[in-house]
């Protein structure tokens, strides 16, 4: 079953966000708070969206997708960017992942969205197979660029 998140869902998101950080093997990096992710989904004007996956059986949440709203200028539409799908480990092979990725392409569909869109590490083997499984596709030739840290605030405060 997904649902859509609800403010009381921040705690066990934030705690699948360090599982998926530790997964990725940057612990480290995962330093968001449990009110930066509650004002960032459910503030005045959230700029981020959740889903919460849970076990049919038992209503126990086992996963969640937190994507937000890109846009297309060669399109003329916006888009939906996963940043994050995370099925814990014991729940993985139950159709969770699928669920959450089919329920963003329902909500694409839906809304006249033209594309859902995602990153994925390169050694992530599994992921790729499950991604390529559904039809998605590499965007080959494309890098991701990030500023972040001292390089940003470098760039943010040059002339």
């Amino acid at each position: 079953m997904i649902r859509t998140a609800v403010a009381s869902d921040v705690p066990l998101i934030r705690a699948m966000i360090r599982d998926l950080a530790e997964y990725e093997k940057e612990p480290q990096a995962a330093v968001a708070t449990d009110e930066q992710l509650h004002d960032a989904l459910f503030g005045p004007e959230p700029a981020l969206f959740g889903l919460i996956a849970e076990d049919g059986a038992t209503g126990e949440p086992v996963g969640f997708a937190i994507w937000f709203l890109n846009f297309s200028t060669w399109r003329g539409t916006h888009g939906i960017y996963l940043e994050d799908l995370y099925v814990r480990p014991e729940a993985r092979g139950g159709g969770h992942g699928k669920a959450l990725l089919l329920e963003l392409a329902r909500i694409a569909v839906e809304r006249g969205y033209s594309r859902v869109e995602w990153s994925v590490l390169d050694w992530n083997r599994p992921s790729i197979d499950f991604y390529e499984s559904l039809g998605a596709v590499p965007m080959a030739g494309w890098t991701v660029y990030r500023l972040t840290d001292e390089a940003l605030t470098r760039a943010g405060t040059s002339g």
